[in-house]
């Protein structure tokens, strides 16, 4: 089977990784690590102090993702495009879990704006990556 590569993909998810980032921030300055209950226990996986955990948790997210963009997508691995759908799986659920949460509370709710960005970008990259030949040959 050919290698994926994904030159006119490779932007777009760098953009997504990008958003991702800000996210966090977002995340973190609204303080989700303390309002949401999934949030919470994620953080203490990591430290004992929720606000270290949330930081260290989500530097690794963001670091994975950097590092998905630098070597599997970029170089053209093999792996490229199940990392893309799995990070299209992540966005899939912040695009439309944030929305959601602020309409049940009817406020806002730490990620929402950032998760309004994530959205259309994931929905785009699933676009893209659907759009590949089915003959198994490898686009450029």
């Amino acid at each position: 089977m050919a290698a994926f590569t994904n030159s006119a993909r490779a932007p777009l998810f760098g953009l997504l990784i990008l958003t991702q980032a800000a996210h966090s921030l977002e995340e973190y300055a609204g303080r989700l690590y303390e309002v949401f209950p999934p949030a919470r226990a994620v953080s203490g996986l990591f430290a004992a102090d929720l606000r270290l955990g949330f930081v260290i948790f989500n530097a690794l997210l963001v670091g994975f993702g950097a590092w998905c963009y630098v070597w599997p997508i970029r170089r053209h691995w093999a792996s490229a495009k199940g990392l893309m759908w799995v990070w299209v799986g992540i966005e899939l659920v912040n695009g439309v879990g944030h929305p959601a949460w602020s309409l049940a509370v009817r406020g806002y709710t730490p990620g929402v704006v950032t998760a309004l960005m994530l959205l259309p970008l994931a929905l785009a990259l699933v676009w893209q990556l659907r759009a590949e030949p089915q003959d198994g040959v490898a686009d450029t």
